[in-house]
C-alpha cells in the first residue's frame, strides 16, 4: 500500500510501506520513497533485491519506469541501495550517494553500467533540481553511515532522514503518523535501543538538532517505521538532542579479549 505523504496535483511523495514483510528473524522492514515533481521521478532509499520487483510494481501506478531519472541514497548500506544493478539496468538514472561510498556502491553492479551514472555527494551536501522542487542532500554524517545524508525536497517541505527517527515496528503500524507530544513518548520504547546502537554519539545528534531546528520541516519520514508531523517533531528533537548512544555508552568491558 502506498501512503501519500503529499500531493498538490502537480508534486506528489509517497512512502511504500509494506514491501518486506519482516519478522523477528526475517528482513528489518524498511520505507522507501517515490517523489514524482511534474512527471519526472525520483526514489529515496529504494531497497534490495527483496523489495525491486514489489516496487517497480507498486510505483507503474504513479510513474512510468522510463520518468524515473534519480536514486537518492542516504547512505551505502544494502537496504538502501542492494538493488543498484537493476535500477542502473532498467533505467537512466544516475544516483546520488555520499562521496565517500561512490567508489564502494559499483560493488553492487555491473561496472560498465555505473560508469559515469553514480554522483558523489560532497561532505557539505548539495542542491538537486528536478522540474517542479529541489531536493537538497543534507549533511547526516554518522547518523549512522560515516558518509550519510537525507533528503529535503523543497516543495512539501519533507525530510527524508534515513535512520534517524526510525522505529522497530511492524508494516502494519504504519498507517498514519505520529503527530502529538505524548503520542511521541509512547513510541519512544520501539526507537530507543535502534538509535542508542545505531546512532555514533550525542555530540553529532547534537549538531544535527542544530541544523534541523532552523529548517522548515513539516514531515520527519525515516527509511524504518512510523512517520512524525507537528508536535512529535519538536519532541522528537528534544529527546534526541540528549540521548547519549553510540561511543557514549561503550567502555574497556565492550573490547576485551575472551578466549
Amino acid at each position: 500500500m502506498a501512503i501519500e505523504l503529499y500531493n498538490d496535483g502537480k508534486h506528489l511523495c509517497l512512502m511504500f510501506n509494506d514491501l518486506v514483510k519482516s519478522t523477528s528473524d526475517d528482513a528489518v522492514q524498511a520505507n522507501q520513497f517515490l517523489i514524482v515533481s511534474d512527471g519526472e521521478g525520483a526514489l529515496i532509499d529504494p531497497s534490495g533485491n527483496i523489495t525491486y520487483n514489489g516496487l517497480v510494481l507498486a510505483m507503474h501506478k504513479y510513474l512510468p519506469k522510463k520518468d524515473l531519472k534519480y536514486l537518492f541514497a542516504s547512505h551505502q548500506d544494502p537496504d538502501i541501495i542492494g538493488a543498484l544493478d537493476k535500477w542502473l539496468f532498467s533505467t537512466e538514472c544516475k544516483l546520488y550517494v555520499s562521496q565517500l561510498w561512490s567508489r564502494f556502491v559499483p560493488h553492487f553492479c555491473n561496472l560498465n553500467r555505473s560508469d559515469g551514472r553514480i554522483i558523489g555527494i560532497p561532505d557539505e551536501g548539495m542542491p538537486v533540481v528536478m522540474r517542479d522542487t529541489v531536493i537538497h542532500a543534507i549533511p547526516a554524517h554518522f547518523l549512522h553511515a560515516e558518509g550519510n545524508f537525507q533528503f529535503y525536497d523543497a516543495k512539501s517541505k519533507i525530510l527524508f532522514s534515513g535512520d534517524m527517527g526510525a522505529s522497530m515496528v511492524e508494516a502494519e503500524a504504519i498507517n498514519k503518523p505520529i503527530s502529538t507530544k505524548d503520542e511521541f513518548y509512547a513510541q519512544i520504547h520501539t526507537m530507543s535501543g535502534f538509535h542508542k546502537r545505531y546512532m555514533v554519539s550525542n555530540k553529532v545528534c547534537r549538531f544535527w538538532v542544530n541544523m534541523v531546528r532552523q529548517m522548515d520541516v513539516k514531515m520527519l519520514v525515516p527509511q524504518h517505521g512510523r512517520y512524525m508531523t507537528g508536535e512529535a517533531i519538536p519532541a522528537f528533537l528534544d529527546w534526541i538532542e540528549n540521548l547519549q548512544c553510540g561511543i557514549d555508552l561503550f567502555t574497556q568491558e565492550h573490547y576485551r579479549f575472551r578466549p
